[in-house]
């Protein structure tokens, strides 16, 4: 038998960090954000050797491991390391040897919520499986506390959910790591505007959320009262952006995004540099209204509102530059997951 799982990216539109302890157990968190055509895929196959084979392809790697009902949580598959010990672990499912390949359309570190996303789809992959009795709230809390407390991985709360359940959705982060997904129906014809005034580009290199994320974290901790209103300010942002969204105002979406960004730098030092400052300035010089990064910030893509008679013009001169342009649409469905019978 063969199971397949595949879980969608996100876009962090509005709020991201907020959804990082301790500010969201301090003050409660509000994130919005919507996943895109861009995916992260899982494949199991179960055989007969006696072993755990892991290939993961965006690191290159390929690991055959003796089955165990644990398996130390290292290297480049430890993410399928760690939800295979949680699954047996909470579970007590029998262990049988299997294969697993995983890959996904961006790198990882691109600020869309990579690793997050892959995790949910591992989850969800065994959740096929074994028939696990898990819905979507089940399958983002698991995949949460994979990687923040079973594997000691930075991060906020977000990705876990918007994969999982996939969509415009507005967040709510509060005290003991409680979340409260609330779907955004949006009309068609925003949504058509959105896609028609937003562009998504690759600054051409990764990086890694952790650092960004701790010192994130200490000034919130160490009561850094700019960092904090800072934050304070992106929750806002992604309460004015609700807003906006759902009755289509793509100039006030623009502005709240541009301030968001503003906001966003002021949580730590490492969040802009000079490769992303450099595609802000060429994308506005040539039309673009705002921008900002998705995700921790340090790299992966930016999102640019633009006017859409102008896209072209700001393409053109992104692509002087050493990233590319990145084509989406944005997606309703989360993850799922289905079976391949021999």
């Amino acid at each position: 038998m063969i199971i397949r799982s595949k879980a969608p990216l996100r876009l962090g539109l509005a709020g991201g960090g907020t959804d990082v302890s301790p500010y969201s157990d301090l003050y409660g968190g509000l994130v919005l954000n919507a996943t895109i055509n861009l995916y992260a895929y899982c494949t199991i196959e179960e055989t007969d050797d006696g072993f755990v084979r892991i290939i993961s392809d965006d690191f290159g790697s390929d690991e055959k491991i003796p089955l165990e009902p644990f398996i130390k949580p290292d290297g480049p598959s430890k993410l399928v390391k760690g939800v295979f010990n949680r699954i047996v672990k909470d579970f007590r499912i029998p262990i049988k040897p299997f294969k697993v390949t995983i890959f996904s359309d961006a790198p990882v570190g691109s600020g869309l919520g990579a690793s997050s996303t892959m995790v949910v789809c591992i989850v969800k992959a065994f959740v096929e499986w074994y028939n696990l009795p898990l819905g979507d709230y089940e399958i983002s809390r698991l995949a949460y506390e994979v990687e923040r407390k079973d594997l000691n991985l930075q991060g906020g709360k977000q990705d876990q959910y918007a994969a999982a359940f996939g969509g415009f959705n507005y967040m709510e982060f509060l005290q003991n790591d409680l979340v409260i997904v609330n779907p955004l129906k949006i009309k068609r014809w925003i949504v058509d505007e959105l896609e028609a005034s937003m562009l998504l580009y690759f600054t051409g290199s990764s990086r890694s959320s952790a650092n960004i994320i701790q010192e994130q974290q200490k000034n919130v901790s160490e009561g850094d009262g700019g960092a904090i209103e800072a934050t304070h300010q992106l929750k806002q942002g992604a309460i004015d952006m609700k807003w906006a969204l759902l009755k289509g105002d793509m100039k006030s979406f623009a502005k709240i995004l541009g301030a968001s960004w503003e906001n966003k730098k002021k949580m730590a030092s490492a969040i802009n540099n000079s490769a992303i400052q450099s595609a802000m300035d060429v994308a506005l010089a040539a039309g673009a209204i705002s921008g900002k990064v998705s995700g921790a910030g340090g790299g992966g893509f930016i999102m640019f509102m633009v006017e859409p008679t102008k896209k072209k013009k700001v393409v053109k001169a992104l692509e002087e530059l050493d990233g590319y342009v990145m084509p989406f649409e944005f997606t309703d469905g989360g993850v799922h997951g289905w079976k391949i019978y021999d």
